[in-house]
Formats: C-alpha cells, sequence, structure tokens
C-alpha cells in the first residue's frame, strides 16, 4: 500500500474569517420558524374555540328545544284551563249564578253610573277635620257569570 499523506504532516492554521451574512440568514431563518410555528399555534386555538362553540351551541339548541316544549304543554293546559265547561263548573263551585235576562237593565246602569260620576260638591256634607269620615255600607251582591274573572 502506498501512502501518498505523510503520516507525520502538520497542516497550517487557518483562520478564517467570519460570515456576517450567516448569522443574518440564521436570524431570518429563526423569525420564519417562529413565524409558521406561531401559525400553527393560532390554527390550533381556533380549532379548539371553534369545537367548544359548536357543543355550547349545541347545549343551547337543547335548552330552546326543552323550553319550546315546556311552552306548547303550558299552552295546552291554559287552554284546557281556560275551556268554558271547566271555568262553568269553577264559577258553579264559587257559587256564581247564570245571568238572568231580568237582570239586565242597561239604562237604569248607565243612570247610576252618571249619578255616581258625577256628584255637585254642594250636596256633599262639610267635614270636620277631627271626625271621621263616614263610611258606606253595601248589602252584599249576588255574583253574576258574567262578571266573574276566573282564570
Amino acid at each position: 500500500m502506498v501512502r501518498r499523506i505523510p503520516t507525520k504532516q502538520r497542516n497550517a492554521l487557518v483562520a478564517r474569517e467570519r460570515d456576517h451574512g450567516a448569522v443574518v440568514r440564521l436570524g431570518l431563518l429563526l423569525l420564519c420558524g417562529l413565524t409558521l410555528a406561531g401559525g400553527f399555534v393560532y390554527a390550533g386555538v381556533q380549532h379548539f374555540t371553534a369545537l367548544r362553540v359548536g357543543y355550547q351551541t349545541e347545549n343551547l339548541r337543547r335548552v330552546r328545544d326543552q323550553l319550546a316544549e315546556d311552552q306548547r304543554r303550558y299552552l295546552l293546559e291554559r287552554e284546557a284551563a281556560a275551556s268554558p265547561a271547566r271555568l262553568e263548573r269553577a264559577a258553579r263551585k264559587l257559587g256564581l249564578r247564570a245571568l238572568q235576562p231580568g237582570q239586565i237593565d242597561p239604562l237604569a246602569r248607565a243612570k247610576r253610573e252618571a249619578t255616581e260620576k258625577i256628584v255637585p260638591a254642594s250636596s256633599q256634607p262639610a267635614r270636620s277635620k277631627s271626625a271621621p269620615a263616614p263610611t258606606r255600607s253595601k248589602a252584599p251582591r249576588v255574583k253574576d257569570l258574567n262578571e266573574a274573572n276566573v282564570h
């Protein structure tokens, strides 16, 4: 075997110059890598936020459907409670009677309402501050089905 390089050859020390362009290139490469990694992180955050909002939307839809079902059920209950037959039974339990034709006198009612609204001040007796105001006693009135407000 023939050796072409001597075994005890000392190489000369070579002083290399610093490559300032390499530092700029490495900095630019680092900046691009960080931008790319930041983009992936941002995309991941957006993805998981979209998943979370999707789950919340699904829960809200479920709640909305439940509330709509409750509303329908309550409307049916209200309609059943406000049916004329049930109102009639409730009125009878309260002691109300159906209005008879003889109880209706529109002229007398209008006259009574007009006299109650317009009472001249001179016809009212003068009251002293120390005397208590007189109280009206009304006779018990018969309740009518038409006047009842049962809900």
